[in-house]
């Protein structure tokens, strides 16, 4: 093997977990003018930023409708757009099946029924990247989602799209797109502007910008989660393909320069040199191994002994992605409780799950898989408490009254007893 790795090894007790979502004061503060003049000025202050950072020309729409979205779906070459179709269809099935296991929830009580309804929000923005290359897949992925969940208006916003991705938000039911991106994009979303009534939810992956903007506005808006880099983590034995399991790292590699491949060996020290062989020789052919090149300087190797060593290590770094290639993985299914997608045997690839095989693609990173999932109808949806009684159960209503008075509250308190406390 050559004398530099392109993946370093090294002892399990040194990983650590991606840091959180942390961003630096510039960031923030760039983010936070753009929102402020957004507030300010509407759609003056979104062009101008718009014209600025060469999402758009002078005289450009900023608001392409419904029919300027299938107009472009039309456009593009039949076997594009039936292609689209199929993972649309592939996406909506899963998030149906979600759906439909959430249910309204009716209770009796003392005096009468309690219960809840899961209802959708009215308007979700779906932001997609369009910085290296076009996103179609995520354009999907939300917006699709955001249909399923039953949210009445839907916008995408993307900077310069390109015809597939137009295309692709006809395909999923979007009713407009904004034709920028950056935190101004985030923004328009949040707060509105002319032609653009404000969104109650904004969800999607973007650059340092964008997650700035979520950040600032999440008081005000319901958002996903803060994304950074992507990340994968393959957990493989000595019964793993090689090829495969560097194929796997190095589609992960190419999404960016700090994208995380890291690469934890369960009782196959003499497959690391094999990978390593195999990363050089499909880097050297990969159009893309400018960019997976740099990003494999931020993965590692690491070898463990046993089953229970390698949960520990990947739970602990809790990634975005988890590939499991080894013999009988589905043991492996309880155990791994922290990623954001797990992917389970070798033809479970994690590039199916990017380009819609069922679950979707939006993931949280930097370990914030141990407290958040990833993007589903759930983010489009939210509880509504309902309470109808007939006769107030009089030891409830006394109850009621007798925690007011604690409180000091009288007002509570004679309410309460009006109904029989």
């Amino acid at each position: 093997m050559a004398s530099d790795p392109l993946l370093r090894r090294v002892a399990a007790a040194e990983l650590v977990a991606a840091s959180p979502t942390v961003l630096d004061e510039e960031t923030l503060g760039v983010a936070r003018k753009i929102l402020e003049e957004l507030r300010a000025e509407g759609v003056c202050a979104l062009r101008r930023h718009a014209e600025r950072l060469g999402d758009l020309r002078a005289g450009e729409p900023l608001i392409l409708e419904r029919e300027a979205l299938l107009a472009a779906r039309d456009a593009i070459p039949v076997g594009d757009r039936e292609l689209l179709e199929r993972v649309a269809a592939r996406i909506a099935c899963f998030a149906r099946a979600q759906r439909e296991s959430l249910r309204a929830l009716e209770l009796s009580i003392p005096g009468g029924r309690a219960g809840h309804d899961i209802l959708p929000v009215a308007r979700a923005g779906c932001y997609a990247p369009g910085g290296r290359h076009p996103l179609p897949s995520s354009v999907l992925m939300t917006a699709v989602t955001a249909r399923v969940a039953g949210v009445d208006e839907i916008v995408v916003a993307s900077p310069r799209p390109a015809p597939i991705t137009l295309a692709a938000a006809a395909v999923a039911g979007a009713d407009r797109l904004l034709a920028c991106g950056g935190a101004q994009a985030i923004g328009a979303l949040a707060y509105g502007i002319e032609g653009l009534a404000p969104c109650e939810v904004v969800v999607g992956p973007g650059n340092r910008f964008v997650t700035a903007a979520k950040q600032l506005v999440a008081g005000e808006v319901r958002i996903d989660f803060l994304a950074g880099p992507s990340e994968l983590l393959v957990l493989a034995d000595d019964s793993a393909d090689p090829a495969t399991i560097a194929a796997d790292l190095l589609a992960q590699a190419e999404h960016d320069p700090d994208a995380r491949p890291l690469l934890v060996l369960l009782r196959a020290e003499s497959l690391a040199e094999a990978v390593e062989r195999e990363l050089r020789a499909q880097l050297a052919v990969l159009p893309t191994r400018e960019v997976a090149r740099a990003a494999l300087r931020n993965g590692v190797v690491v070898h463990v002994n046993d089953d229970a060593a390698a949960v520990e290590v990947c739970n602990r770094l809790a990634p975005e992605h988890l590939q499991v290639l080894t013999r009988g993985p589905g043991r492996f299914r309880a155990p791994l409780r922290h990623c954001g997608g797990l992917f389970l045997g070798p033809a479970s690839a994690e590039v199916l799950g990017d380009y819609g095989i069922g679950p979707n693609h939006v993931l949280p990173t930097g370990g914030a898989a141990r407290v958040h999932g990833g993007l589903s109808v759930l983010q489009f949806l939210r509880v509504r408490s309902w309470l109808e009684l007939d006769l107030a159960d009089p030891g409830a209503c006394a109850d009621a009254v007798r925690l007011a008075e604690l409180e000091g509250l009288a007002g509570h308190a004679e309410a309460a007893r009006r109904r029989g406390g």
